[in-house]
């Protein structure tokens, strides 16, 4: 079956295509989920709600834009949900008037230990370093996303580079030290 057609079968309440459509696509989107949750199980039920609303959903799908863009957006909205409903998000409004550029790109830093600094960072900041960094979304529309203002996303997004910086600092003083 084409995508379109999974597409169809899902919009009649279809399971097979609806099953066929998740293991294409649940792999890749609970990748998404680990980027914007606490822990493993978190993404587990940010992944789990996410279907339930993405097959709630799929008759406002409209094939305009990419079907995977689509899913992302709504995963994402249902992990930034999780965070609203258990009070997470207690973004602060503080802002920074320029906004700090902190180039990472040190060749000695693996993938996975880049992914752990950026899981470690404190909720306000993960969440807009992912929106902008990793998924490209401008700070207006993050801003509009997690009810902060811009300024606050930019602010957010600096802090986030600096921690990120230091971090790959010390780690780098550790190895050195260790020689």
């Amino acid at each position: 079956m084409s995508l379109n057609q999974l597409i169809n079968g899902c919009k009649q309440h279809d399971r097979k295509a609806q099953s066929e459509i998740y293991q294409l696509f649940s792999g890749k989107l609970f990748g998404l989920c680990l980027k914007y949750s606490r822990n493993y199980q978190e993404a587990q039920d940010n992944l789990h709600n996410g279907f339930l609303t993405i097959f709630d959903k799929i008759e406002q799908y409209k094939f305009k834009g990419s079907f995977e863009g689509w899913l992302k957006r709504i995963i994402i909205n249902t992990a930034l949900q999780t965070y609203r409903e258990k009070n997470v998000l207690n973004l602060i409004s503080e802002e920074i008037p320029d906004e700090v550029d902190v180039e990472i790109d040190d060749e000695n830093i693996s993938l996975d230990f880049l992914l752990d600094l950026i899981q470690g960072l404190p909720t306000r900041y993960r969440l807009v370093f992912n929106l902008y960094v990793l998924d490209g979304y401008p700070h207006k529309e993050i801003a509009s996303m997690l009810s902060i203002s811009e300024g606050t996303s930019k602010s957010n997004l600096s802090r986030a580079k600096v921690i990120l910086r230091n971090k790959i600092d010390l780690n780098q003083l550790k190895k050195n030290e260790a020689l």
